[in-house]
């Protein structure tokens, strides 16, 4: 009984583990989209202030040149998150389909301890009919 409750918190800790790696993701999956978007929001106004949008320009604004390095990094980084959230996310719903079967096999399990102990009982009380009616 103390195992399949013990194997039963295991798994709900795993699936509940796995859960909030997948929110912790789509947390910096949201943050990062926010700063590209900022970032491009300051390269453009940086290229409108000094007339240069062409980056390979030698007059080109040396905080548009980083930014825009910044920016092309969270892109790279976006596109690594966005194929680690999917793995994430299959690892959730197999760590969520274990919990369910365990639970599922506990309650199986319990269901069968309940008719094992009603089983004596009803003995009993079919030998007291039995004993009454002779």
């Amino acid at each position: 009984m103390k195992s399949r409750d013990t194997l039963i918190r295991l798994k709900r800790f795993q699936a509940e583990e796995k859960r909030r790696r997948v929110v912790q993701m789509q947390t910096m999956i949201a943050e990062f989209t926010r700063m590209t978007s900022d970032l491009d929001r300051e390269i453009t106004a940086e290229e409108q202030r000094c007339n240069i949008s062409d980056p390979n320009h030698f007059a080109y604004p040396t905080y548009a040149r980083a930014a825009r390095v910044r920016r092309d990094n969270l892109v790279r980084s976006l596109a690594e998150l966005r194929d680690q959230l999917q793995d994430a996310e299959v690892l959730l719903r197999e760590a969520a389909e274990e919990l369910t079967k365990t639970q599922n096999q506990d309650a199986r399990d319990r269901g069968v301890e309940r008719l094992v102990d009603v089983m004596p009982e009803r003995r009993n009380l079919d030998l007291t009919q039995a004993v009454r009616r002779a």
